[in-house]
């Protein structure tokens, strides 16, 4: 069963042909110079970015990070961007890309903000306060709920490689967010694009979870083995987030059909095997 946020998600993919989700990480000191003479210079680059790459694109990743460090001015650009994808774009999965993690009490206005307030429809979040502390947003039927379990930066195994009860905790997240968290079926995992292995077997415990799956543009994921690690038994199942690859491109809009492309074209191939 699909809860309506994975509903929306693979009918744009569907329609535009495309798993790619564009990130919008937009660092202040590397968007071009036009921007800065904006009252929000974020808020108008990522206007820019989403016009540019909309028609490759399935999905949206704001990373409150870059937003957050501008303080409250970063907040109104967060703002303004959330409302452009909301009213303009609301074809297009929008996932705030927030990493919140906190106990419930606290968890409750965390998803007040991003859901409600912002009007995102995912959320990225941490497993590690276990899922009393993430029911806030767990119990939201109505949006979804994207929990990191192989994550792909470098240092991901010092604790997500550590043994429990004979598996390593990736894989006990993994199952953990299939069996018991997933009661609203609004549960996905992020799964990183340098892991394809690990990919293949958190396939095999979740089955039907969609996958966001980061670090194939910078970071180097390897697109057709993710594919082949990672499609669903119909062919679907997967978000591909590319984020400064596509951001800081001389064209990105090219970069962004380059990427839909290559991700089809490993689909198209994998379906052929």
């Amino acid at each position: 069963m699909m809860n309506a946020m994975q509903q929306k998600y693979e009918q744009r993919a569907e329609q535009a042909g495309s798993l790619l989700c564009v990130g919008l990480d937009p660092e202040f000191d590397r968007i071009p110079k036009r921007f800065h003479k904006y009252k929000l210079p974020l808020f108008q680059f990522c206007k820019w970015i989403i016009e540019q790459t909309a028609e490759f694109a399935s999905a949206f990743k704001p990373n409150t990070a870059f937003f957050e460090a501008r303080g409250s001015l970063g907040w109104r650009e967060l703002e303004a961007t959330a409302e452009l994808l909301r009213t303009q774009y609301p074809d297009w999965l929008t996932i705030c890309d927030a990493k919140r993690a906190d106990i419930a009490h606290t968890n409750r206005g965390y998803a007040t903000a991003i859901f409600d307030q912002l009007g995102f429809d995912a959320v990225t979040l941490h497993p590690y306060l276990g899922r009393e502390a993430l029911e806030p947003f767990l119990e939201r039927r109505d949006k979804a709920c994207i929990i990191l379990c192989r994550t792909s930066n470098p240092g991901a195994g010092n604790f997500q490689d550590l043994h429990v009860d004979g598996c390593p905790l990736w894989q006990a997240v993994a199952e953990q967010v299939c069996r018991h968290w997933n009661h609203n079926h609004n549960c996905m995992l992020v799964t990183g694009a340098t892991w394809p292995r690990e990919m293949r077997a958190i396939r095999c415990i979740a089955p039907d979870l969609t996958f966001l799956v980061p670090g194939i543009g910078a970071q180097g994921g390897d697109v057709a083995q993710l594919v082949r690690a990672g499609l669903d038994s119909r062919g679907k199942g997967l978000i591909f987030s590319a984020s400064r690859s596509i951001l800081f491109s001389e064209d990105p809009a090219e970069a962004a059909r380059s990427a839909r492309d290559e991700i089809q074209a490993a689909r198209k191939a994998a379906k052929d095997e």
